[in-house]
Parts: C-alpha cells; sequence; structure tokens
C-alpha cells in the first residue's frame, strides 16, 4: 500500500512505525480537532481511509465517508489499539504481501 489517510486521534505513537513496517509508504493523519478539516479534500494519491472511530465525531466520520465514496477510496474502521488497525486493514490488505483482497466500499 502506498497511502494511507487515517482520520481520528490526536497522534498516532508507534502505529505510525508499525504501518511502516507492513509496507505502507506513505502516512497522512488527520486529527479531526478542527471543523475546517472536514471541508479538505482526500489526496488522490490515497489508497484506503482508515477511520479511528474512538477518536472522531459522527459528523466528522460522515463527510470522511461521502467524500472516499465519492472517489472510489475504500474505508475502514477502527479503535486506536495496533491490534485492532491490524485487523481492519488485513480485511482489505494482506498487508506483508501488498495483495488486494476483496475490497467493500462504505456507503
Amino acid at each position: 500500500m502506498s497511502a494511507l489517510l487515517i482520520v481520528g486521534g490526536d497522534h498516532l505513537g508507534k502505529i505510525k512505525k508499525k504501518l511502516e513496517h507492513e509496507g505502507v509508504k506513505e502516512i497522512i493523519h488527520v486529527s479531526g480537532r478542527k471543523a475546517r478539516m472536514s471541508q479538505k479534500e482526500i489526496p488522490s494519491h490515497v489508497d484506503l481511509v482508515l477511520v479511528l472511530t474512538d477518536y472522531i465525531n459522527h459528523e466528522f466520520s460522515t463527510a470522511i465517508k461521502k467524500k472516499a465514496n465519492k472517489q472510489a477510496i475504500p474505508v475502514c474502521y477502527s479503535k486506536r489499539s495496533w491490534c485492532s488497525i491490524h485487523q481492519s486493514l488485513e480485511k482489505v490488505y494482506l498487508l506483508k504481501n501488498n495483495t488486494k483482497a476483496k475490497i467493500k466500499i462504505a456507503k
């Protein structure tokens, strides 16, 4: 996976290094704390949007989901724990092999 957009959470801590170790080349993080962030577009080179559900409000999550659907970018949801993130990403990509699995786009 070349680019991952993470939405939610103030800081990622060790999650960023673990994602890089799993083969993610670029990680873009948006905390979602500022209201204007929901107006920004998702970069076109993003392969997947990961929403950290325990650190984002409902309105911002809905706005991101709509933008991702318009651009046909898959969205997955997870808590901020590495275990939960890894399981969510495995459903979309087989991490080490960078092989696409079946992708469900959130509606």
